[in-house]
């Protein structure tokens, strides 16, 4: 329910259409509004996959696997053969090759992967998808897959690994980078995009509240920090211009186990590709 978690709402360019759209529905109706920004929150672009990615796709064992608890289908991507498996996410409109340097690190490390595209991302069907189905897919994954040494979670990806370990996904060790953290911040972050007044951001979340019947706060990833007791390292960059570095320090403030490591000038995907942070993660994941 907390979908947009980090990646889509800060990064995201929104088309002027979108922004007058958006500003003559506000005028016309409060209810019609939220709605519409509802959906908007909730649908993520599909991206053509890199070249740089092709690899990993060509050599993954791909499936696709009904979520029961969500009733969703999703592409599952099984790349090395170990029996030590990590489980990799992606982030809000992201695919499940994104992390391909670091798989390939991991594989040369003697692990396999086991990644997906969460449900209406990449290949898997869809139009609209929210965090809860992020969690929903990890927790089947390890219940048909795991049991997983370690996961990793990118951004929206992030919050959803540290929501699943609150909700009973097993593992020695998490990663999380560039993870978003409070949805309300989140939500705020959105609807500022949209260039909405704030009290629409009030209607999306009691929107989504009734729909999910929860708070939406309540997935936030330091509450879930709160109660993660494995070793979890936090990587966020200083200038991370879609999630800010506070999401990841606070993150890493309520962990009992918990490293930090802060980089400069590598954003919010470069990351992902940096030596420096996948030799640290492979480190950290081998760590007994």
């Amino acid at each position: 329910m907390t979908k947009k978690t980090s990646n889509h709402t800060q990064s995201l360019k929104i088309p002027k259409i979108i922004l007058l759209t958006s500003k003559l529905i506000s005028f016309i109706s409060p209810k019609l509004i939220t709605l519409f920004a509802a959906k908007l929150f909730t649908t993520p672009i599909k991206h053509k996959i890199p070249k740089r990615e092709l690899e990993m796709d060509y050599k993954s064992i791909q499936k696709l696997i009904r979520v029961p608890a969500i009733d969703k289908e999703v592409v599952l991507y099984q790349y090395g053969k170990s029996e030590k498996k990590i489980l990799l996410v992606h982030g809000w409109s992201g695919r499940g090759t994104q992390l391909f340097k670091i798989a390939d690190e991991l594989l040369k490390a003697g692990y396999s992967t086991i990644s997906f595209d969460a449900p209406a991302h990449g290949k898997s069907p869809g139009k609209t998808t929210i965090m809860v189905d992020f969690i929903a897919t990890i927790l089947e994954i390890d219940k048909q897959f795991g049991p997983f040494e370690a996961a990793i979670g990118h951004s929206l990806g992030g919050m959803s690994v540290l929501n699943a370990i609150k909700k009973g996904l097993k593992v020695n060790h998490a990663v999380v980078i560039g993870s978003g953290d409070i949805v309300e911040d989140i939500m705020d972050d959105f609807v500022a995009k949209l260039e909405l007044k704030p009290a629409v951001s009030t209607l999306l979340r009691l929107y989504f509240e009734k729909k999910y019947g929860e708070k939406m706060n309540s997935y936030s990833a330091f509450l879930a920090a709160k109660e993660t007791a494995i070793p979890v390292l936090v990587i966020h960059d200083n200038h991370d211009p879609e999630v800010p570095v506070k999401a990841g320090i606070h993150i890493h403030k309520y962990l009992k186990n918990g490293e930090l490591l802060l980089t400069d000038g590598l954003g919010h995907r470069k990351i992902l590709g940096n030596p420096k942070v996948i030799e640290k993660t492979v480190q950290f994941i081998q760590n007994k």
